[in-house]
């Protein structure tokens, strides 16, 4: 015997606007599930990446140093580094008249240094980023869109029992219980979609605190050949200055 409670039967009694609800709510959950999974790995990874930040300030030289964060290209501390050694050699060059002077030219090494540091971080903090729009977009839309679905349901479960003429309790109970199965699939996926939205923001932040302080010593080392690592105090390297 069917039973006459439950999704099979919203599916197979529901219209074309319920079920394209029901989809989009799937479809909406598979979005955000993928967008979590993926980015709580690639924050794992990232987190594992910070703590090689010392075994770099310990090497003997900058080429050793860049050896620490292994060779992948997708280490944003090693891009970091190669950022700095480079904005660090075009002022070199510039100064030596080996390349032709250009308008940005004008910025003496801290300036230029910092502006390149602080673009390849605003590269790196916006790929972090990507895909919690997608989060907050399932968050905020999704409980609204399985109001829809209910109060789409509840509108033509009341014309059907108008239509009876049977409007006892154990009539009206079935078909609007089951309408609002499509509040709580919408519930079901906004929460999970705001949980990991907080949970990624969070540890995004944690680990862009970690870029910044990174870069902040590689500007002090390029610049003067000691990393800063507190107020008013100094280390002096015993890396030799990149060339």
């Amino acid at each position: 015997m069917e039973n006459q409670f439950g999704l099979a039967h919203v599916w197979s009694q529901g219209d074309i606007v319920i079920k394209s609800v029901a989809v989009m709510l799937l479809l909406m959950s598979l979005a955000s599930w993928i967008v979590i999974l993926t980015k709580l790995l690639d924050l794992r990874r990232l987190s594992a990446q910070a703590r090689a930040t010392e075994s770099f300030w310990h090497s003997n030289d900058f080429a050793d140093g860049l050896d620490k964060f292994g060779q992948g290209a997708d280490n944003p501390f090693r891009l970091l580094a190669l950022e700095g050694r480079e904005a660090t050699a075009h002022v070199q060059h510039k100064e030596e008249g080996s390349v032709r002077p250009q308008l940005h030219d004008a910025l003496d090494l801290s300036d230029w240094v910092t502006r390149c540091l602080r673009n390849s971080l605003d590269d790196i903090t916006a790929r972090m980023q990507s895909g919690l729009a997608v989060l907050a977009s399932v968050g905020s839309t999704a409980p609204f869109v399985g109001l829809f679905g209910t109060v789409w349901g509840i509108y033509h479960a009341l014309l059907a029992i108008g239509l009876s003429g049977q409007a006892s309790i154990d009539k009206v109970a079935g078909p609007v219980g089951e309408s609002l199965i499509m509040t709580a699939l919408g519930l079901a996926v906004a929460i999970p979609a705001v949980l990991g939205y907080n949970a990624l923001v969070r540890g995004n932040k944690s680990v862009i605190g970690k870029l910044n302080r990174f870069a902040h010593d590689l500007h002090a080392y390029f610049i003067t050949g000691a990393r800063v690592s507190g107020p008013g105090t100094a280390n002096v390297l015993v890396m030799k200055k990149a060339s």
